[in-house]
């Protein structure tokens, strides 16, 4: 049984990611802004699901939360930072605000939650901290260039996070599918941890042609747009 802190997991990918944590039998502590969504399956899982309100823009909030869950499980043994800021707004739109909103939760908010982390898992001299990232943080994405740019690092890199976006439906991941899946991967030992094979096929492609790949995403998500 592994102990595990998830920020963003209120909702969408984080929420099933959780979900399946838990149904292996593992312990969570989560930490969001939303947390009333969790009650439910806290209910389904006692004494193995504690949840937090905490803002991952605020360090003093994520310390006080590590520090809680750690009291309660007794240790850490994992940490995934999905908490996620997408807003989709066209570049000549967005002010520079927007930006660093985005990079305040998805990546100063992943070196937060690690800041963090880390100290408990040196004590103990094991653990991991995941991040969740984005083929667009390749490939970049028009509309929502605030949210690809905080996904480029490659120590950030693991695969799509998703929140609702006017996109067509067909562009946006399953996040039950892809929270599930990165559970169930997300002590394989691998670097880069992806859902499931299509998807790392994918993430490949991006890597091997990312302007082709950016172009030709943008180009078809365009065309479902002006088609409906």
């Amino acid at each position: 049984m592994a102990d595990i802190i998830v920020t963003g997991a209120g909702r969408g990918i984080g929420y099933f990611m959780t979900e399946q944590f838990l149904e292996d039998g593992n312990r969570v502590a989560v930490l969001d802004t939303e947390t009333d969504g969790l009650e439910k399956l806290a209910r389904r899982f006692p004494g193995r699901l504690v949840f937090y309100r905490t803002d991952v823009r605020e360090e003093k909030q994520i310390q006080s939360a590590v520090d809680a869950a750690v009291e309660t499980f007794g240790k850490v043994d994992a940490a995934v930072h999905n908490a996620c800021c997408c807003p989709f707004v066209w570049e000549k739109d967005a002010a520079l605000s927007v930006y660093e909103k985005a990079f305040d939760v998805n990546y100063y908010g992943a070196l937060r939650l690690a800041k963090c982390v880390l100290p408990h898992m040196r004590a103990r001299k094991g653990g991991r901290v995941i991040f969740t990232s984005s083929g667009v943080g390749v490939t970049g994405f028009a509309g929502i260039s605030a949210y690809a740019s905080t996904k480029v690092h490659p120590p950030l890199t693991r695969t799509q996070s998703s929140v609702s976006l006017p996109v067509p439906e067909e562009f946006m991941a399953d996040p039950e599918k892809v929270g599930r899946g990165l559970a169930k991967n997300a002590f394989s030992g691998r670097f880069v941890i992806c859902h499931s094979m299509v998807q790392k096929l994918q993430m490949s492609v991006c890597y091997l042609f990312p302007v082709k790949m950016g172009k030709l995403m943008t180009k078809m998500t365009m065309r479902c747009i002006d088609a409906k």
